[in-house]
């Protein structure tokens, strides 16, 4: 499968795992995550799973309609390449909030092999290790955090509302607040999402992030005019905006990993919600502290 990648190619890296019944499970990394030494993660591709048909075959969603058996035996799949059992997997309750969760042992299996207590969560963090951190998207922008200092890690979902609402500073706030956590240490990652070339948005959004990112309008947005129907439309760069949120919130430029991969240009080897107009399963994003 030819990849399309946008930028500078290469941040992402494929990688492939063997599973139990001997087909290839293919998920990404960032190296610099894996380099930290502390955690390990990976980005799901719809590649090495059991769904059928619109979820084919890495479905990772009990909501979207597929089968729960064949989304489960994903699931687990994912438990086996982080080497541990299903019930370390913690999955995230998204609404396009910015609520994050501290992560406890107590926590373990929730939303997998036992029901979860919470709602409205979007971002997770912990500093118990095997414990597998789980976010979901599907154009939507995954932030994972590594704290090597004070051993904590963290995994956010970031659409426009979470971006516009400073989702990455939040879950920064919340690790310091937990663990002490200094931004200038963390290294931090912005998944596989859609592209700015892909991503057209409506005036109103985008005079959101006008007014949440002055002077940085032209980093972020490009003003596309009124088209055929007398609209006002933008195309708006999340990747750019959730970098920007990341360094304001005092991560190093050279400490942040941003993704090469748009998920709208590549439909064969990502979920993407705008190509399919819906029709369509989860990504999802992954990190364990060791």
């Amino acid at each position: 499968m030819k990849i399309k990648r946008s930028g500078d190619a290469g941040r992402l890296e494929i990688k492939y795992h063997t599973n139990e019944d001997g087909s290839q499970l293919q998920y990404l990394q960032f190296p610099a995550i894996e380099k930290a030494g502390i955690a390990t993660h990976a980005f799901s591709t719809r590649i090495g799973g059991v769904s059928k048909g619109i979820w084919s075959s890495m479905n990772l969603s009990f909501t979207r309609g597929d089968d729960p058996k064949d989304a489960y035996e994903n699931f687990h799949r994912y438990a086996v390449l982080f080497g541990v059992s299903d019930d370390r997997l913690v999955l995230s309750h998204q609404t396009h909030t910015v609520n994050v969760r501290v992560v406890t042992e107590e926590d373990a299996g929730k939303g997998l092999t036992k029901e979860r207590d919470y709602t409205d969560v979007d971002g997770l963090i912990t500093n118990v290790p095997g414990l597998v951190l789980t976010v979901f998207a599907a154009d939507c922008i995954p932030l994972l955090f590594v704290d090597p200092v004070h051993k904590a890690i963290g995994a956010s979902h970031s659409g426009w509302r979470g971006t516009v609402s400073r989702m990455g500073k939040v879950t920064i706030e919340k690790m310091a607040e937990s663990y002490g956590t200094d931004p200038k240490n963390l290294i931090c990652a912005i998944g596989p999402s859609i592209c700015r070339n892909c991503y057209e948005v409506s005036e109103d959004v985008a005079e959101e992030f006008k007014k949440v990112f002055p002077g940085h309008e032209s980093e972020i947005l490009t003003d596309d005019g009124l088209n055929e129907q007398g609209e006002h439309k933008f195309h708006l760069d999340l990747w750019n905006a959730n970098r920007i949120v990341l360094e304001e919130a005092g991560v190093a430029a050279k400490n942040i990993s941003m993704t090469d991969i748009c998920t709208n240009c590549n439909p064969d080897l990502l979920f993407s919600h705008r190509f399919t107009n819906g029709q369509r399963g989860n990504n999802g994003a992954f990190i364990m502290l060791k």
